[in-house]
């Protein structure tokens, strides 16, 4: 199923006298959902994604746009009208029922011409519980369930309807961290057999990027930037973007370009064609470090932190604007670390430069 936002709006009026002015959670979304994709709806808290869900499946209604799922029109459809299912981050399932009987509910509230036989009912309850691996639990409440256990079982639940669009709501936020990346790795399977349009609403990137096919990065109800999520990695149209990707984050610097050189502090650093002189913020990527006796880029050493088949080697610069600089390389590099300082080249790739002011992209042609 295609989904379509146009100019999605939704504004709240304001909270009190003191704050009077309206709340734009969601401003002008303008996208189309291909069918049978997954899509991450992805960014930090309050930036509108949760109220874009809710939006979806009609626990919300705009304040402007539209919303079309297929070519039917949406918009003023109540939530039990368009076929959607939700999962919800506390999983939301009656305690006093089984695993059956959570699974079964919403079969048994179908009316008139979309009522089921028993029969029936029972065989999707039972297709449900298998695509999700759950089939041995059926008998248990769900006080009798590990978190992740019942995580499947509300994802059971929303996929027993057969839903045109399946929207999951920080889903995997109360797992620990081995069963988030099970329980991803199983939503994603799960899309893929189903063939249903998701939405992934997340603010851990890490989720995002592992199991989406596009994902949408938001802050403050503003669309940032749409894309597959290496190239949204590889290629961020602002700062936020590139900064709110990526584990470690990426290293920034304040820098100025003079005659076609980049500068961080004194020293020139890369060559960048075309770049008018001005001052910039500089992105670095951990991966884009190349340790170099030689390097244009002089850090001082802080230490080393073992990564397994990586190392990440921790320093600082007086132009850098994190607390410290992380630079990701192969364990098997030799890293003095008895010295003060630590030199650097840098891979051109891995470089992206910014408008001091608004944080836009600037682009030269070693980076493309």
């Amino acid at each position: 199923m295609k989904i379509v936002l146009q100019d999605l709006t939704k504004t709240f009026p304001g909270r009190s006298k003191k704050e009077p002015s309206e709340v734009v959670a969601v401003d002008h979304f303008n996208f189309e959902i291909p069918d049978g994709k997954l899509i991450g709806l992805l960014g930090p808290s309050g930036c509108g994604k949760s109220t874009t869900l809710n939006l979806l499946c009609g626990l919300l209604s705009p304040t402007d746009g539209s919303i079309l799922f297929g070519d039917e029109d949406v918009t003023a459809l109540p939530p039990e009208r368009r076929g959607v299912g939700m999962v919800f981050q506390n999983y939301a399932l009656y305690p006093h029922l089984t695993v059956r009987q959570n699974i079964l509910f919403p079969l048994q509230n179908l009316k008139g011409k979309d009522k089921l036989t028993k029969a029936a009912m029972n065989e999707r309850t039972k297709t449900a519980a298998r695509l999700v691996q759950i089939e041995e639990l059926m008998e248990r409440k769900p006080s009798e369930l590990s978190g992740g256990q019942q995580q499947r079982v509300a994802i059971a639940r929303a996929l027993v309807k057969m839903p045109r669009v399946l929207l999951l709501d920080e889903p995997l936020s109360n797992l620990d961290a081995r069963l988030r990346l099970q329980t991803r790795e199983e939503i994603r399977r799960i899309q893929q057999e189903t063939k249903i349009t998701t939405v992934f609403v997340t603010h851990d990137q890490d989720e995002a990027m592992s199991i989406s096919d596009l994902i949408v990065v938001m802050c403050k109800g503003v669309v940032q930037q749409i894309g597959k999520p290496q190239d949204v990695y590889d290629d961020p149209a602002n700062l936020f973007v590139a900064k709110f990707l990526g584990t470690p984050p990426i290293n920034v610097f304040s820098g100025n370009v003079r005659s076609g050189q980049l500068l961080v502090g004194e020293n020139p650093v890369l060559t960048v064609p075309g770049v008018s002189d001005q001052d910039v913020f500089v992105g670095i990527r951990p991966e884009g470090f190349i340790p170099a006796s030689d390097g244009p880029l002089c850090c001082t050493f802080e230490g080393v932190e073992v990564m397994g088949r990586d190392i990440s080697v921790v320093s600082n610069h007086v132009n850098s604007e994190n607390a410290s600089i992380r630079s990701i390389i192969t364990a098997e590099t030799p890293i003095d670390t008895t010295a003060r300082t630590i030199r650097f080249s840098l891979k051109p790739t891995k470089v992206f430069l910014f408008e001091k002011e608004s944080g836009k992209r600037i682009r030269f042609q070693n980076a493309d």
